[in-house]
């Protein structure tokens, strides 16, 4: 259960700093894009998929890791268990749609647990983040806000 905890606080802390840093450098780069605001919108959306991906990318990496060489549960059936089991399980946890066609077994559980949690506070963070981008962008097309 100790490596299961360790790897739920790594993993919340490296999505979180991957997280900050892509939408903070996408904070600094979308003023100096010259291109059009639509499309720094498309730029937005896209280092934030980026971001999500990365992010799902690492704790497919920790199932795959800690299955087959920590032993600590398998993904789905025994055996041979593919990197992409895993990452498709991870992608499904992350979003938290849940088709439970493949479930973690042992300690792995904790893991999916913390990272439907993980990936909801960042899916919201992101949420947030490109609705204040949105509302910069308007501003910047000349639209007029209304006082209040």
């Amino acid at each position: 259960m100790g490596i299961a905890i360790a790897a739920c606080a790594f993993l919340l802390i490296a999505t979180t700093v991957i997280h900050y840093e892509v939408l903070r450098l996408m904070t600094a780069a979308l003023p100096a894009l010259r291109i059009p605001p639509r499309m720094r919108l498309v730029f937005v959306i896209v280092g934030a998929f980026g971001a999500h991906f990365i992010e799902i990318l690492l704790y497919g990496l920790a199932y795959y890791l800690l299955a087959t060489r920590f032993g600590i549960g398998h993904m789905g059936d025994p055996g041979p268990l593919p990197f992409t089991r895993c990452l498709y399980f991870s992608a499904e946890t992350y979003t938290t749609l849940g088709y439970g066609d493949v479930l973690p077994h042992g300690d792995l559980r904790l893991l999916a647990g913390m990272q439907a949690l993980n990936g909801m506070l960042l899916i919201g963070w992101t949420a947030s983040f490109t609705y204040l981008s949105m509302e910069r962008l308007w501003d910047d097309t000349g639209r007029r806000r209304p006082k209040h």
